[in-house]
């Protein structure tokens, strides 16, 4: 080996190394803002895989969040792997320092959100090709009025109780007819049905949603649930709008406007 290819390759390690230093020192963390508009300095990404989970749809996805947020994930990770579950899929959290995400999303803007599969059967981690193109299959009928007896198990209930359990959750969405489901079958202990939400969509994913750090005096949380299963009349709303006529679509509205402390972490400068 030549002096020039030992200096090369020294170059190339400082380059990894610093890079490493990058992401391992993010700065300190500020988060502005709530989960439909906002933003965060100082976020950290969640590894491609680890204990009990990995990333999906990592070509058009996002997997930087607040450190709470990604350590919460890792945790889910390794209590689902104890629980014997499969690993988990993740496939959305926020961008690196937040703010909007284009292809539908209205929140994961400041870090606290992620997205989860609720598919808990695959036994092996999924190939880097499989981890792009996998399909999330839907637990809820075409009726939306249940969940599909097919693609349902205890598995399911099981992830559900261990996110609605993580420390410093505040909610946990899901499609009306998983809420019902639950509703429905879950005895003993029902006190974390409480974090479970009905939401539009999210028939084959749920999306955690955890409570401001503290400290985080710009980070706006919205109210918390209602104490109580939320098996009342509430969960009922949402199957009698099945039946609704559907409302005539209006203006859109514009975007609401982001706090202005977010304008230097949205151009990258912390």
């Amino acid at each position: 080996m030549n002096l020039k290819t030992v200096s090369r390759l020294a170059g190339l390690a400082f380059t990894v190394l610093a890079a490493g230093s990058a992401l391992a020192d993010p700065g300190p963390v500020r988060i502005i803002g709530g989960p439909s508009v906002g933003c965060i300095a100082g976020a950290v990404q969640l590894p491609a895989q680890g204990p009990g989970f990995q990333t999906i749809h990592v070509a058009i996805s996002h997997f930087w969040g607040a450190p709470s947020t990604v350590a919460a994930i890792e945790q889910l990770g390794r209590d689902a792997q104890a629980a014997g579950l499969g690993p988990l899929m993740v496939e959305e959290l926020s961008r690196h320092f937040g703010g909007p995400i284009v292809g539908g999303h209205a929140s994961h803007q400041h870090g606290l959100d992620a997205d989860i599969a609720l598919d808990t059967s695959r036994r092996q981690p999924l190939s880097a090709g499989e981890r792009e193109t996998i399909e999330l299959t839907s637990l809820v009928r075409p009726d939306r009025r249940g969940v599909r007896l097919d693609k349902w198990n205890e598995n399911i209930v099981t992830l559900l109780r261990l996110a609605a359990r993580l420390p410093q959750i505040d909610r946990v969405l899901v499609n009306p007819a998983i809420k019902k489901q639950l509703c429905d079958t879950v005895t003993g202990d029902r006190s974390w049905l409480r974090f479970i939400r009905p939401w539009y969509g999210h028939a084959a994913h749920m999306h955690v949603h955890f409570r401001c750090p503290v400290g985080q005096a710009s980070c706006v949380d919205i109210p918390p649930p209602p104490a109580g299963d939320s098996c009342d009349a509430s969960l009922q709303w949402w199957f009698d709008q099945l039946d609704a006529p559907p409302a005539k679509p209006g203006p859109p509205k514009p975007p609401p406007p982001m706090p202005p402390e977010c304008k230097a972490i949205l151009a990258g400068q912390g």
